[in-house]
């Protein structure tokens, strides 16, 4: 069965937010990945987005955590006002990730098709007909 996990974008402090969070929440991070750390030559970053974070865990409780991101400069600025945050849903099987992604995509906007990822996940987003952002990944 899928999990559901909130994902955060920043504008290149998602470090910043997390430590905070982690400072009131506790605990320590099950995953932090830089950009620099990304061995696939199909993306590549700017120099001074080496350092960013492209994924950051930080468990809450009962096996759920709290998931961010920093926004690279190509994808454009996370506006303050705006939506910054994506639901994510864990598939537990690439037919049930692709059960959810064409099911909730339906009527919406693909922003990045259910695909192999730059890390080895199944990973797509999109814009639901009603405008929640939505991650699946498996």
């Amino acid at each position: 069965m899928a999990s559901i996990i909130p994902h955060i974008h920043f504008n290149g402090n998602t470090e910043e937010a997390f430590e905070f969070y982690r400072s009131v929440l506790g605990g320590s991070f099950s995953r932090l990945m830089r950009f620099k750390e990304l061995n696939n030559p199909d993306f590549s970053f700017p120099e001074e987005e080496q350092n960013k974070i492209m994924l950051i865990r930080l468990p809450i409780s009962g096996g759920s955590y709290l998931s961010g991101s920093d926004v690279p400069n190509f994808m454009g600025v996370v506006s303050e006002e705006e939506n910054r945050s994506k639901i994510v849903i864990a598939a537990s099987t690439k037919e049930e990730a692709e059960t959810i992604f064409n099911g909730l995509s339906a009527g919406g906007t693909v922003e990045m098709p259910l695909d192999e990822g730059p890390w080895g996940t199944l990973l797509g987003t999109f814009r639901d007909k009603f405008g929640v952002e939505w991650m699946v990944e498996c």
